[in-house]
């Protein structure tokens, strides 16, 4: 191999390396947090318009909790886009359909009542109703959100089953392994871009799915110890020994999509103060310090005259 020639592969190659983590100025503050985090942890970090990343084990499969929703959403849009589904049409709360857990149609609404399946959507987003969400299922088929993330190059995320049904799991050993859903950290990112990128089924599709993530009620992860009013648009998740959170934070330097999954951990508790809301908040946190605004053009100091 002549020099030249060396010479050019070296600074490939140099160009192509990520960047190691004490050079990574994500890392500096995240890694520390996931290293005393008692469980598993997966992760990535990506700034959506420079492209810095940060990820951890981002390729393994994960427990998504109640994260699977926000693929559900993307199938029910799916369906609305393509005219196979009336998001408008009026649907019938059955007391069959009511299941415990999160939200609040099964405690606080009656047996026939009735409203838009949209209105299941945004229950099922902002406040992780189970039964709303059983709902959903119903109307775009338990299959089809699996099905769908397959062609969004998306293969480790399943929804298994309806919620508090598995009886119904279409993913009997995933739904052993896993509970209600699974996927991975990179595959929930690449959702993530291409709801920032409006290209999420489509332009109308991803506006009203990010005004549901924009509405989510759970202020225990990503939003606990960011400044009040900052912009957050997620979906979480929370079982015992999991807690799963993904979303796009509006720092100062612009949108960062982050993702956050954890399991193993021996705080069950339903408590703010649980191990794994704290590392989702944590999490956020230190991405957040980690873009600050960027300096004013113009701005550097200069000295004043005596």
């Amino acid at each position: 191999m002549n020099p030249r020639t060396f010479a050019t592969l070296a600074l490939l190659f140099l160009t192509a390396a990520p960047a190691r983590a004490e050079d990574n100025r994500i890392a500096k503050t995240i890694q520390p947090i996931v290293d005393d985090f008692k469980g598993k942890v997966t992760l990535v970090v990506k700034h959506l318009e420079t492209g810095e990343t940060f990820a951890i084990h981002a390729d393994d499969p994960m427990p998504t909790a109640s994260l699977i929703k926000f693929p559900v959403m993307v199938e029910a849009y799916r369906q609305a886009a393509n005219k196979s589904l009336d998001l408008t049409k009026p649907i019938t709360l059955k007391k069959a359909d009511m299941v415990p857990g999160s939200g609040i149609l099964t405690y606080h609404f009656s047996d026939g009542a009735t409203f838009p399946l949209v209105d299941a959507i945004h229950l099922m987003i902002v406040y992780s109703d189970n039964t709303a969400t059983n709902i959903v299922v119903d109307a775009i088929g338990l299959p089809t959100t699996a099905q769908t993330m397959e062609h969004l190059d998306c293969p480790n995320t399943k929804l298994h089953s309806k919620v508090f049904r598995r009886d119904t799991s279409i993913f009997p050993d995933r739904s052993k392994e896993f509970g209600l859903g699974s996927t991975t950290a990179n595959e929930m990112l690449k959702l993530l871009e291409k709801l920032h990128a409006r290209k999420l089924i489509n332009a109308e599709a991803s506006d009203a799915m990010m005004k549901h993530m924009l509405a989510c009620d759970d202020k225990d992860k990503f939003p606990r110890f960011l400044p009040a009013g900052t912009r957050v648009a997620f979906k979480t998740g929370s079982v015992d020994g999991t807690r799963t959170c993904a979303g796009i934070i509006t720092t100062k330097a612009g949108p960062v999509a982050v993702v956050v999954l954890s399991k193993d951990h021996a705080d069950g508790r339903y408590v703010p103060d649980n191990a794994g809301n704290k590392l989702c908040a944590d999490v956020a946190k230190a991405v957040y310090d980690a873009f600050p605004a960027p300096p004013k053009s113009g701005t550097a100091s200069t000295p004043k005259k005596p």
